[in-house]
């Protein structure tokens, strides 16, 4: 596979949820506790999101679990292993680096009505996010976006060079520009090409294609 030479004008978008942060044990304890699943069940976003959607109402259901795991539960989320690292190797080597996700403010699932885009920025901010000594992004470098549209718009905006993305539909959409390479980070993936995507399965491998 061919290795990038980090260089100025290179510009990397990274997505939010599921791609920098993991909710799986998340999604996992939550669902448990409301007897959705089983002690055996797999501890994966997907799976338990299976198993729920199986149930009566389940659609319903899965909403609910969702709007709690964003907004309660996000503080009990944890970075997906090797993400931190990389923003921490880009911005050594004078990399731009921009979080930019699809996240609305609000659930309509959530009683409690709380904001889903700060929700997200305290989960940063508790984790050193905009430290100096922590990752060294600045608060201008996050963007959240309600539709999937804007968000797309917002890397074209920026000049990404690169995207990063656990979703294969956002690469899909007719609006994506050709000229933003595409990278599916995958973990449960088996080819490393993917249509037009280059797909990894951990950010070790991410890490290693951009600076080995």
């Amino acid at each position: 596979m061919r290795m990038l030479t980090p260089a100025t004008n290179t510009v990397i978008g990274i997505d939010f949820d599921n791609t920098l942060i993991s909710y799986d044990e998340v999604f996992f304890n939550h669902a448990l506790s409301l007897n959705l699943i089983g002690p055996g069940a797999v501890q994966n976003k997907k799976e338990v999101r299976d198993k729920i959607r199986r149930l009566a109402d389940g659609e319903t259901t899965w909403q609910k679990v969702q709007a709690y795991v964003y907004s309660q539960g996000i503080i009990q989320a944890s970075f997906n292993e090797g993400a931190g690292n990389f923003i921490k190797a880009c911005v050594r080597q004078g990399i731009k680096v921009y979080v930019v996700s699809h996240k609305t403010e609000y659930s309509p699932f959530d009683a409690h009505r709380i904001n889903l885009q700060q929700a997200a920025l305290n989960w940063m901010s508790a984790n050193h996010f905009f430290k100096a000594d922590g990752l060294g992004l600045e608060r201008n470098q996050v963007y959240f976006e309600v539709t999937r549209l804007l968000k797309i718009e917002r890397l074209r905006s920026l000049g990404c060079t690169h995207f990063i993305d656990d979703l294969e539909e956002v690469f899909l959409e007719k609006t994506f520009p050709s000229g933003i390479e595409k990278i599916l980070f995958a973990p449960l993936a088996g080819p490393e090409v993917l249509n037009d995507m280059k797909v990894f399965k951990d950010w070790h491998k991410i890490n290693e294609y951009f600076f080995s």
